[in-house]
């Protein structure tokens, strides 16, 4: 009994860590000096004792903080729900349509992925958020999504009262607040006023945005296998007719699906609803087909400069510099004389795997990620008993 409950401690300092990150101290930070200000600015402008409507205003107000903590801490701490490690399908059959996760040592249920961040198979994984310091995935997708929507609007809230304490202060002085306005108390109002507006415009796009992929009962990686499954069929035109299996084809339906009263999300996270015309596997079949259509066009470069690894490298030329990849995905160090195989990449920058030695590929490890193209050169094959060629594996 005392080896559980030391297993359970740890585990809470482990999740108590995720606030130790850069963004839930931004995060609560904005909430903090948002709440706090427009608590003291309620006060100046509509005293919550003189009049009912000042009561309303500050119950409000303090709804507002409740509700969006409450729904924060949930999305951070409750987290998306893990694969658990060495998972696999009851049958063999199952196996061949699903991918096996080296890192996790079992295989991926259908609609998860392995987070880089959270080294761990996420369940209906939509994306590793930094503000909450963990995975959006099938049990926190509604707290996350819940947060999204009341952040902006106790932002609004908190404006309004930000914009009428200055007004009233500086045309209006008709009343003796109890509280005195100063120039470092409007200095600090002006600040938290601009906090509030650039808080509503942000969060307020991501919540549009999940709320499209929700009522479409999908996920933001969802979205894009699904435009890659679409370039694949018209690539190669072989006829298919790809239906995304999760979509139950009612809004409300896919809504009910993320939202319920119990506050959990219906499903076990390895077995989904899905479309009449498709199965469990629909997805995962399609994902195994564009990661071979993946490996067969990929394109084996030598490294022929060093890089190390830096975001915005100074001595890769300017625009490289500037025009470095607007993403989270990592950057890989390179050595000269190794080879890597690129699978995408842009002018400037290219993104691929790097070729490792017998006893890392067997660990499992895998080094993956962008660096500047001026880094390496395309290989040349002169051996007529190479059967692909890169130009082939560019096509």
């Amino acid at each position: 009994m005392n080896i559980l409950s030391a297993i359970i401690v740890f585990e809470n300092l482990h999740e108590v860590k995720r606030l130790c990150h850069w963004g839930p101290i931004i995060a609560l930070t904005v909430i903090g000096v948002c709440s706090s200000m427009a608590v003291l600015d309620s006060i100046i402008w509509y005293w919550p004792l003189d009049t009912t409507g000042g009561s309303i205003n500050f119950i409000m107000l303090i709804n507002w903080t409740v509700l969006i903590l409450y729904n924060y801490f949930n999305a951070m701490f409750v987290g998306p729900g893990h694969i658990p490690l060495e998972w696999k399908p009851e049958t063999q059959q199952d196996m061949m349509h699903l991918q096996f996760c080296r890192l996790c040592q079992g295989f991926k249920a259908p609609r998860s992925h392995h987070c880089r961040k959270c080294n761990r198979c996420v369940m209906k994984m939509d994306h590793h958020c930094p503000w909450i310091n963990n995975c959006c995935g099938h049990l926190n997708h509604a707290y996350f999504t819940s947060f999204l929507l009341l952040a902006p609007l106790g932002c609004i809230h908190a404006a309004f009262i930000f914009v009428m304490t200055m007004y009233t202060q500086l045309y209006d002085r008709v009343h003796h607040p109890i509280m005195p306005f100063s120039i470092a108390a409007f200095a600090a109002t002006l600040f938290a006023l601009g906090l509030a507006l650039g808080t509503t415009i942000a969060v307020g796009m991501l919540f549009f945005i999940q709320m499209k992929v929700i009522l479409r009962n999908k996920t933001s990686i969802e979205s894009w296998i699904e435009e890659k499954a679409k370039d694949r069929i018209q690539y190669y035109q072989t006829g298919e007719e790809f239906i995304f299996p999760y979509d139950l084809g009612s809004r409300l339906d896919n809504f009910k699906l993320v939202f319920t009263w119990s506050g959990s999300p219906v499903g076990d996270g390895f077995e989904w609803p899905v479309h009449e015309k498709c199965n469990q596997y629909t997805l995962t079949i399609e994902q195994l087909k564009q990661k071979h259509d993946k490996r067969q066009r990929s394109v084996e470069y030598r490294v022929v400069e060093d890089y190390n690894g830096a975001c915005w490298p100074l001595g890769k030329g300017l625009n490289t510099f500037f025009r470095t990849p607007c993403t989270e995905e990592p950057r890989i160090k390179l050595t000269k004389g190794e080879t890597i195989f690129a699978t995408r990449g842009t002018k400037w920058w290219m993104y691929g795997d790097k070729v490792l030695n017998e006893e890392q590929a067997k660990a499992g490890i895998r080094v993956r990620g962008w660096f500047p193209r001026r880094c390496v050169e395309k290989c040349h094959y002169d051996s007529a008993n190479n059967s692909t060629s890169d130009e082939k594996k560019e096509q």
